[in-house]
């Protein structure tokens, strides 16, 4: 009688990039030539262009059809009319690689196209970068960072006045370091919506003397958060180490004194000012939208002399943004790594979070640490929080799950 096989389930493996394909192929003892042709092809892309001319769109169309993969284009492409279309791109690494270099070869700026392809590529799967703040490094290849928010102010939308206190901000700040703050994140004006902005003068009245008190007791940098050049720079001068620019560097002072300080530098997206930005907040596609801003802004502040180095991203959790646009972003946060840059993630407490759970401010926790989570895991490097001890916690269980930490 013939023994029948034992049925054995297949299983779809999880690789998520090629060092896990690499890792899957030498368990099963294959040639180090063969790893070497076959873990581009286990890793599947899909990449957004877009303004492509339609005569480069029929190129692209054809190369990555003939390799096997696919691109998705407005059906009048074929009008040749040379109208500006946008793409969705489908393939493995190797079928990428193979179009870029055809690409190379071919006019209406698609050699362009391929560098910035390739870019993009190796930029969503490269390991995050060492941030020098001062005199500390922060490794964010090493785990996810947690950024404590820390306001000395009386209105914020969460915290408003609990640490107006000159002593009672410092003692705050050190208990957040107890409890495994990476960062002390310290700001002198509300930015919730509908905020009345402050003077410069009352700004640097409220922050200055705790950033010098906790600059020499605290093992952690300190990040000033304001998007006035004035206050960035007396606060860097008084001890802090990072700018985060709410206003993602607009003003163009404020690019000027980071450049010349040479420190990190957080640039945020936000749509309009606190006062109105949600006014009826509305985009086409703003994940798309807010990271070709935060690109924009990045490539300027390179362009003046901002090292790239010194450049975190944030999205803007909240800032000009519907429940629903929110909720898109950290779904889809893992596209703003295509950017090349580490990514800030600042969900804490948050309006779309009590719309979703119908809940207070002072009872958004839970809802919180579900979108740390999640963020992690599509990529945030940091996380700001105002509750410290609980998001250590979260931030070192997923770290410990993803490959990247493990």
């Amino acid at each position: 009688m013939k023994k029948e096989r034992r049925r054995v389930m297949p299983k779809v493996l999880c690789i998520k990039n090629i060092e896990i394909a690499k890792e899957q192929l030498k368990k099963l003892k294959v040639s180090t030539r063969g790893i070497d042709i076959m873990s581009p092809k286990a890793i599947h892309r899909i990449i957004k262009v877009s303004g492509i001319d339609s005569r480069a769109a029929n190129i692209i169309k054809q190369e990555m059809l003939s390799r096997g993969g696919e691109a998705a284009a407005p059906w009048e492409l074929y009008k040749m009319d040379l109208k500006k279309v946008d793409m969705i791109l489908m393939g493995t690494l190797r079928q990428y690689e193979e179009l870029c270099v055809k690409l190379e070869l071919q006019p209406f700026g698609l050699p362009l196209l391929a560098q910035d392809i390739r870019e993009a590529l190796h930029n969503y799967d490269k390991k995050p970068s060492v941030i020098k703040a001062g005199r500390f490094e922060l490794d964010l290849s090493s785990k996810t960072y947690v950024m404590g928010i820390l306001n000395v102010t009386p209105d914020s939308f969460s915290d408003g006045g609990k640490f107006f206190d000159y002593t009672l901000a410092a003692e705050q700040g050190r208990r957040m370091a107890l409890e495994g703050a990476d960062i002390i994140d310290i700001g002198g004006e509300s930015t919730r919506p509908g905020a009345d902005p402050v003077s410069v003068d009352e700004e640097l009245k409220r922050v200055i003397p705790v950033i010098e008190k906790l600059s020499t007791e605290l093992d952690v940098p300190i990040s000033i958060d304001t998007y006035k050049p004035q206050v960035a720079k007396e606060a860097l001068e008084a001890g802090a180490s990072i700018v985060n620019d709410v206003s993602g560097l607009r003003d163009d002072k404020m690019i000027e004194l980071i450049a010349e300080k040479n420190v990190p530098v957080v640039i945020m997206h936000m749509k309009g000012t606190p006062r109105d930005m949600q006014i009826n907040p509305s985009y086409d596609d703003v994940v798309s939208e807010v990271a070709d801003w935060l690109d924009s802004q990045a490539r300027k502040a390179i362009s003046a002399g901002i090292s790239r180095d010194n450049l975190l991203i944030d999205p803007g959790i909240g800032f000009g943004k519907t429940l629903e646009h929110n909720v898109e972003i950290i779904r889809c946060l893992s596209a703003f790594k295509s950017l090349g840059y580490p990514i800030v993630l600042g969900t804490s407490r948050k309006s779309f979070i009590g719309a979703i759970l119908d809940l207070p401010v002072e009872e958004r926790l839970e809802g919180t640490l579900a979108t740390l989570a999640y963020g992690i895991i599509q990529g945030a490097n940091i996380v700001r929080v105002h509750d410290v001890k609980e998001a250590v916690r979260v931030s070192r269980v997923i770290d410990a799950i993803k490959e990247e930490h493990a």
